[in-house]
């Protein structure tokens, strides 16, 4: 009898999930369509090689492999306007990820993740309170956790990418200030600092590297620095790289703007480190009241008390 009214319970929402469930697939197929033919018309319009011309005609697999899968997962959480998707990507170069499939990677994780995580809470708790108000309330704690974990999980990976060339970023300017002062441009200095740090800092040199080999390819310097900029995503590689671009432009020389930005870095630096410094006082408020302040007072206090108590019982 309690089975059959916990299915009884269970039910409605079993059924409501899985017509959601076929509305989603039904309306990520019709809009894959559309996207589908025309990429198929674009490719062949400009094919690149034979292998992708082969990749187009009929009877090959859809999915080739788990990343498509992943992908193909990711379509109803797809950004709508060119904007969202540009942040997206944005995000995602700045946590390393430089991918063209990196944001439908993303999404797709996104899905598989609310999905692992939502539908066991959901049938859980609506088995264990029935369709109540506490059982929805575990539900959308649940439901917020499976769609942010994802998001929570890059937020991670991109901050301690940019504290890594954050903190690596000043030896690198410093050599690069030596090689171009001793005779060698802008090129070869990327290149030699490529050289002398990749044992030290990977991240940045990975970075450089990319730069250097978009420089090799002919591409204009302008767009190399700015997109390398834009791709860390730290403040200090943006300023550098706007110099560098100015400095270009207008032909002054490059020696002399690397050493005014490595000067205003070790001045910023060093004004973070005050600042840092300066919070502490405030910042061992909460330790010292909440932790250190309650030992001492019933270190001191204790004794007292305890002769207090003593001396009112004999009396």
């Amino acid at each position: 009898m309690l089975l059959a009214g916990t299915f009884a319970d269970l039910q409605p929402i079993l059924v409501f999930g899985m017509f959601m469930m076929i509305t989603w697939v039904m309306l990520t197929k019709f809009s894959q369509r559309a996207s589908q033919a025309e990429e198929r018309l674009e490719r062949l319009n400009r094919p690149q090689s034979l292998a992708e011309i082969d990749g187009l005609m009929p009877g090959q697999p859809k999915y080739s492999n788990l990343r498509d899968v992943i992908s193909s997962l990711g379509g109803a959480m797809q950004p709508q306007t060119d904007l969202e998707k540009n942040s997206l990507k944005v995000t995602m170069a700045n946590a390393g990820f430089r991918n063209e499939n990196a944001p439908g990677i993303y999404l797709g994780l996104r899905t598989i993740t609310f999905v692992a995580i939502a539908g066991p809470a959901a049938i859980y708790f609506c088995s264990e309170y029935g369709f109540t108000f506490k059982a929805i309330q575990w539900i959308v704690v649940f439901l917020m956790i499976g769609l942010n974990l994802p998001k929570l999980v890059l937020w991670h990976l991109r901050t301690s990418r940019q504290k890594e060339i954050f903190l690596s970023l000043p030896d690198a300017l410093d050599l690069l200030v030596v090689c171009v002062e001793s005779g060698l441009g802008l090129d070869a200095g990327l290149r030699k600092v490529t050289q002398e740090m990749k044992g030290q800092a990977k991240v940045i040199t990975e970075e450089l590297e990319l730069a250097n080999m978009q420089l090799q390819m002919g591409r204009p310097r302008r767009e190399v620095l700015h997109d390398l900029g834009v791709r860390t995503g730290v403040d200090d590689m943006r300023s550098l790289a706007a110099i560098l671009i100015q400095a270009d432009r207008f032909g002054s020389s490059i020696a002399q703007a690397l050493r005014v930005q490595s000067d205003s870095m070790r001045t910023r630096r060093r004004q973070l480190a005050e600042e840092k410094a300066n919070k502490c006082a405030v910042q061992l408020i909460f330790p010292l009241v909440l932790f250190i302040f309650p030992a001492i007072f019933v270190v001191l206090v204790g004794p007292a008390a305890i002769q207090i108590q003593k001396n009112l019982l004999k009396n």
